[in-house]
């Protein structure tokens, strides 16, 4: 059967379970991955897993808008208001998360310091769709809110540093590739990080010039769409982060042309359905033989990432003054986890020798199943606790 038909079957699917859900006050997100999950083949199989690896395209585009409009919370006015606040926060939550993650797996679970410190640094990652869904739905406004984009935005930079530093630690470690080089560690995954920042900044330029020579919104929307596809084309074929350099590429148009919010709110006509078959396709390719298989490691993983987002927020937002309601559920909001893991387990799997590569994957992907339905959430009753959810529909 044509791509296409399982594509409709899978949006078809999504606004079915998350109309059914929604009945029980869940959040839609959580009912495209749990449709996903139901059609998928790990129950109904009426999506084939030959399938799944096809689907990648849809993670692609969708993941290149998140990171588009995640930029557009980067004005420089605002974040000079809070920017100390957000790098103390961010980095207080993301190297506290590292660390847990780290030492549990390493002592509890008695393996290896090169496979923990792996691990670890793929833990540090957020998910920023899923909770970018919750505040879109909801309508979420306030302090928490406001914190929240900007920190999931700069955690996965620092993600990727980490993780380059780890894999290459972890390689040397483990016998793949000899030496523990400091261009190896820190100069090559900066230069990625660079790269696809320097990208999104030349493509940010790119279509302001272009969107100054149109008027109409049909073209706007069309130009829009183009660059940011372009943009994640590129990232993809030089191996640098799409989510990097899209999102810079919002940030770039935002700090420009700061009132010119057409530029982002145009794309909320192409983006629903393409957010619908993200997620619901995201539940198809979770796998629940994979829980049988992560054992002690897997649990440690799950728990003890739990506390690093946990702890990591709470210190950090005490430490840069913020308000109470930040100090209390900043850390809730942080626990979805998807794209970027995933991505980061696939790069492990390839560098890491056997059978360590294939466990780091395993785990990961337990992990995301966990935290992508759990996730959506607790991320929503964080956010009504803190205030910032007005109305629950």
């Amino acid at each position: 059967m044509n791509i296409l038909f399982y594509i409709s079957i899978i949006v078809f699917t999504g606004i079915i379970i998350s109309k059914v859900l929604s009945k029980f006050k869940l959040p839609k997100v959580t009912g495209y991955l749990i449709g996903g999950l139901i059609i998928g083949p790990s129950l109904l199989g009426i999506i084939p897993g030959e399938l799944v690896g096809d689907l990648r395209i849809i993670s692609d585009m969708a993941l290149a808008f998140i990171a588009y409009n995640i930029g557009s919370e980067f004005n420089f006015i605002q974040l000079k208001k809070m920017g100390r606040n957000i790098i103390t926060i961010t980095l207080f939550q993301t190297l506290a998360t590292m660390f847990f993650v780290t030492i549990a797996i390493a002592v509890i679970s008695g393996q290896p310091f090169s496979f923990s410190l792996v691990l670890g640094a793929i833990s540090a990652a957020t998910a920023p769709a899923a909770t970018v869904m919750v505040i879109r739905q909801y309508r979420a406004k306030g302090e928490v809110v406001d914190t929240l984009l900007p920190v999931v935005a700069l955690d996965d930079a620092i993600c990727i540093i980490a993780f380059g530093i780890a894999a290459s630690v972890a390689r040397a470690l483990l016998g793949k590739a000899g030496t523990i080089s400091f261009s190896n560690m820190f100069v090559i995954p900066l230069m990625e990080v660079a790269g696809a920042l320097v990208l999104g900044l030349l493509m940010g330029i790119f279509l302001i010039l272009l969107i100054r020579k149109i008027h109409g919104e049909t073209e706007l929307m069309s130009l829009v769409i183009a660059v940011v596809l372009a943009t994640a084309a590129v990232s993809i074929r030089f191996n640098l982060s799409s989510l990097l350099s899209c999102m810079m590429l919002g940030a770039t148009l935002v700090n420009t042309i700061p009132n010119f919010k057409r530029a982002f709110t145009i794309t909320d006509r192409f983006t629903p359905a393409l957010y619908v078959a993200f997620f619901t396709a995201s539940g198809v390719e979770l796998n629940l033989s994979v829980l049988k298989a992560i054992g002690l490691v897997g649990i440690v993983y799950i728990v003890s990432r739990g506390i690093g987002k946990l702890s990591g927020s709470y210190l950090g937002a005490k430490m840069s003054r913020a308000s109470a309601n930040v100090h209390k559920y900043l850390g809730f909001t942080l626990l979805p986890q998807a794209g970027v893991a995933i991505g980061l387990s696939m790069v492990a799997k390839g560098i890491l020798p056997d059978p360590y590569g294939e466990q780091v994957r395993t785990i990961v992907l337990a992990g995301t199943m966990v935290f992508e339905l759990i996730g959506p959430v607790i991320t929503k009753y964080a956010l009504i606790k803190a205030g910032e959810i007005k109305q629950v529909s």
